[in-house]
This record gives structure tokens, sequence and C-alpha cells, in this order.
């Protein structure tokens, strides 16, 4: 899922795709023991069951299918401030629906800037919370035709060097890419429209992801989560919320609902 790889060597940018291993930490399904009976015939108090710290609907990536509306919206508030993403599904129909779907349930929330180069990109998109990773891991979406150029703050979805391997990682361009218009599904669905000096302070001094750099392993975030980024790389800036805005007279998509499994004699995957 984890797709790094652009470097920039004597002034020369390439693309090249980074070998990820799984990351299937997944979310057992929580089930409550029946409680045994005190000598009175009550049931004794229990602790109530900790809430998710993520929507659990991001464990069912094949649920999460909406239509975004021909455009919205996405209000990012961060650590340096708020920037404000504009998306036109016409210039990547696949591209801009998945994000609608993926910001309606607040994927994006508390995840990280994990890489920031100066002059070329700001990437994120490896969810804070290891069994979301797991879940949208194989749930690349076909690559779109590329209407739009990369061009300074406009967002595209980071793959590796395949095609159809976009999945939840995005990128700013903070310069004109247009190189990366002829290097294969590299299709811009959105502009930054306010704050885009916010996105250009954001904290770059741990450069390129390791190996090639001394930011983190992508593999890592994945595996271990917000926890890893907070403790090895406390000084990058991340996600506090997003907020989804429909144009006027848009109406929120219905999450569909998933068909009740049929009784089995005892026996999830996300």
């Amino acid at each position: 899922m984890h797709k790094c790889g652009w470097m920039m060597t004597a002034g020369l940018l390439f693309l090249a795709a980074v070998p990820c291993n799984d990351a299937r930490g997944q979310a057992a399904p929580a089930q409550t023991p029946a409680q045994p009976k005190s000598a009175t015939g009550t049931t004794p108090a229990h602790k109530p069951v900790a809430t998710s710290p993520y929507d659990r609907a991001l464990l069912r990536p094949a649920l999460l299918v909406a239509k975004a509306p021909a455009t919205y919206q996405v209000k990012f508030t961060t650590t340096k401030g708020d920037f404000v993403i504009a998306v036109t599904r016409a210039w990547a129909p696949l591209g801009a629906d998945r994000f609608y779907n993926l910001v309606r349930h607040h994927f994006y929330d508390n995840t990280h800037f994990f890489r920031v180069l100066k002059g070329f990109v700001v990437q994120w998109g490896i969810s804070a919370y290891p069994p979301v990773t797991a879940a949208w891991e194989h749930a690349p979406i076909k690559d779109d035709p590329v209407i739009q150029s990369n061009l300074r703050g406009y967002v595209t979805y980071a793959k590796t060097g395949e095609p159809d391997t976009r999945t939840t990682e995005v990128f700013i361009n903070l310069r004109d890419n247009q190189r990366l218009d002829t290097m294969g599904g590299f299709a811009p669905f959105g502009q930054v429209t306010e704050g885009m000096e916010v996105v250009e302070s954001l904290y770059a001094d741990y450069g390129e992801g390791a190996p090639s750099g001394q930011g983190p392993e992508q593999d890592k975030i994945g595996k271990l989560g917000k926890p890893y980024l907070d403790k090895d790389f406390s000084k990058l800036d991340w996600i506090k919320t997003t907020t989804l805005i429909l144009p006027p007279g848009a109406a929120p998509a219905k999450t569909p609902t998933a068909a009740k499994p049929a009784a089995a004699p005892t026996t999830q995957k996300q």
C-alpha cells in the first residue's frame, strides 16, 4: 500500500516502487461475555466496553463506495493551521469518490504528514491505526486518466510503479511537477484553495523516508501507527480533524448496510 520512492538524485526526479510488507494487524470483534449472577440473583455491574478510536466502518472498504458530488471541499485542521482542498470529480472520478468516502469516515484524522520534501511534495495518508491500514492494504482503485496537470497546489494519489495501485495515500505538489503527468496514473483530483502557506510550512527537516533519508519507514507507520511517529518523529506535523464541506443542496451519501451473515455453528475480517 505504501507509496514512496520519489527521490532527487543529481537534480533528477524519478519514481521508484518501494517494496512493502503486509500490515495485517486486525481488530478482533469485541464480544461482551455473559455476566455471572450474584447470590441475590442480580447481574453485577460491569465496566463499559471501550469505544473504538476510529470509525469502524473503515474496516469495511468494500462498503465505502458512495459516489461523490460533482464538487466538494475538505477542510484540514492541522498542527500548523488550516488548509482547504477543493475537489472536482470530473478531473478524476475514481480518485474523487475514494477521497470522499475516506473523509466522510475521518480516515485522515490523526494522520501525520510523514513525507515532506521541500520544493517537491507533501505526502500523507497512512492511518494512525494499524487495523485500518490493514483493511485498506488490498483495496486499490483503478487509475484515472490524467486530465489536470500536477501543478503547484494540486492534489494527487501516491502509488507504486504499477498500474491501479492507488489506495489512501495522497500528496500536494509544492511546485509544478508536470513530469509526473506522463509517469502513469498520477491524476490530480483536487486543488488547495486556501492555506497553501500552511502546507508549505509543514515540518520538512526529516527529509526522505528511510532508508534513503532520515524520515520514518512507511512499513513501520502501517504496523505501529501513530505511537511510532509520536515517539521517533515527534516534530512531524499531523492532521487533527477533517471537515467535509458539501455544495449547497447536496445531501450526504448514505453508507450501505451490510447484509446479515447466515448463522454459523461457531466461529471477521475487516
